[in-house]
């Protein structure tokens, strides 16, 4: 059957979504406690002697940036962590491209996230944790995202389609992951212990998922090249192939200021809504870890309407292009922060901020999101020269290891300005990269708009 004139998906779809959805999970189990944990359990002064590389860690810390305080070293940390996470996938992409192939790169990675997630319980072994859940994400994270983009033939009108279902399953996980992990390690002692370890049991759940549908999936780039009777012949690059890869280049540095914006959700948005906003609910107070599941929650509901409503505008031929949706979810990123302006200002006057502002805001910059991060992956699986996808895959989450750490860098801000001018600072950010992208598209699309295999919607 021709798969590109049906609209039904292939069962890899989602065995992929599946395993994709159990590891993000646990990331999102972890990271939902991680800016907490430190500030309130790891970092205090009689738990860090026990704590190994901590000294090292905040000397030299404080050797660039001079005195942290907490939550300073908390944000830096932070935005270490969450930057390595997308920094890895650079060399995870490249060592499946030359010699692991995907399928393998992906198993090791969830075994090694899930020792990594265990190792946290025990806080002495804090750092260490963080480094195997970095190398183990590192093999994971572009090589699952690639092998959606494998089940397609090129020119596949269900390409695009397919990364947005997929995102879904990114985001079904992380729904959960707050409620289940973030209470289990809010309210059960020590503080944050089985947070940690239900995160790992997901993700074992997701390795056992993976291993379960390898016989609907595509053959991944070593796979091909076994079944190939010819010699491998490594090509040189074409002028085309330079082209888009100049284009993946300029999107990721005009992505950096998107992450560190949207990722302040697991830093100084999570800070803001443990200390800063009224969560009573019908007589009871929302844990604070829970805030963690609103964009995910939102990513899943808002997903449908997105894809309806371009739909709609591709059969009226006004369906924004690949590039003017990025931009459009950068300006809406911006747009979210407005929200808490007036909030802010309630707060500097010893009130408290409302559910709903944060709820709003969050809305606001999920839509923003949904118009770029799945629209950028699949733009990745487009241009890419097949045989180095998954390293291009890797280079497309550098712009989340820089934006990462930014938003730990730009965290440690968070004790010195007045909240609405760091509100204003994060929307400023967040715009500017907007309106450069609506810059560049033209010249952009010139470039590589033509002379490739399938139509790249730029």
């Amino acid at each position: 059957m021709d798969q590109t004139r049906s609209d039904k998906h292939p069962t890899g779809l989602y065995v992929l979504f599946t395993t994709e959805m159990w590891e993000r999970f646990s990331y999102y189990g972890m990271r939902a406690l991680l800016v907490y944990y430190m500030i309130k359990s790891i970092f205090l002064p009689e738990n860090t002697p026990h704590v190994f590389g901590y000294a090292a860690v905040k000397h030299a810390l404080e050797w660039v940036f001079g005195p942290l305080s907490t939550q300073a070293l908390s944000s830096q940390i932070y935005g270490l962590y969450t930057g390595f996470v997308y920094l890895a996938p650079i060399f995870g992409g490249t060592i499946a491209d030359r010699w692991l192939g995907q399928r393998k790169a992906v198993i090791v990675g969830g075994i090694l996230m899930a020792i990594a997630e265990f190792m946290l319980m025990k806080q002495s072994l804090f750092f260490p944790a963080l480094l195997l859940l970095i190398v183990g994400n590192g093999f994971f994270k572009p090589n699952i995202s690639t092998q959606v983009g494998g089940l397609y033939a090129p020119g596949d009108h269900r390409r695009d389609r397919a990364f947005s279902i997929f995102y879904v399953g990114i985001n079904v996980g992380a729904t959960l992951s707050p409620l289940i992990a973030g209470t289990l390690g809010e309210n059960l002692e020590p503080y944050g212990r089985w947070g940690f370890f239900s995160a790992g049991v997901g993700m074992i759940l997701g390795i056992i998922a993976y291993l379960w549908g390898q016989k609907h999936l595509a053959p991944d780039n070593v796979m091909r090249q076994a079944a190939s009777a010819e010699k491998k012949i490594i090509t040189p690059l074409t002028p085309d192939d330079w082209k888009k890869i100049g284009a993946l280049i300029v999107l990721c540095l005009l992505n950096i200021p998107f992450w560190s914006v949207y990722e302040q959700q697991g830093n100084t948005l999570a800070l803001w809504v443990d200390s800063n906003t009224n969560r009573m609910i019908f007589g009871h107070e929302m844990p604070a870890t829970w805030y963690q599941s609103f964009n995910a929650i939102m990513i899943v509901a808002f997903t449908p309407l997105i894809l309806a409503f371009w739909r709609w505008q591709e059969k009226r031929k006004k369906e924004p292009t690949s590039l003017a949706k990025m931009a459009i979810g950068c300006l809406l990123l911006g747009a979210s922060f407005l929200v808490l302006l007036p909030e802010a200002r309630t707060v500097a006057a010893g009130g408290k901020a409302t559910l709903w502002s944060i709820t709003l805001c969050t809305a606001i910059f999920t839509v923003g999101e949904l118009y770029l991060s799945p629209v950028g992956l699949s733009l990745v699986t487009k241009l890419a020269p097949p045989r180095m996808v998954s390293m291009m895959m890797g280079m497309w989450f550098l712009a989340s290891f820089f934006g990462n750490y930014f938003c730990g860098y730009i965290g440690t801000y968070w004790e010195k300005m007045s909240h609405e001018n760091f509100f204003l600072l994060l929307m400023a950010l967040s715009c500017g990269a907007g309106l450069c992208m609506f810059a560049v598209l033209k010249p952009l699309k010139h470039a590589i708009g033509h002379g490739h295999e399938e139509t790249v919607d730029v």
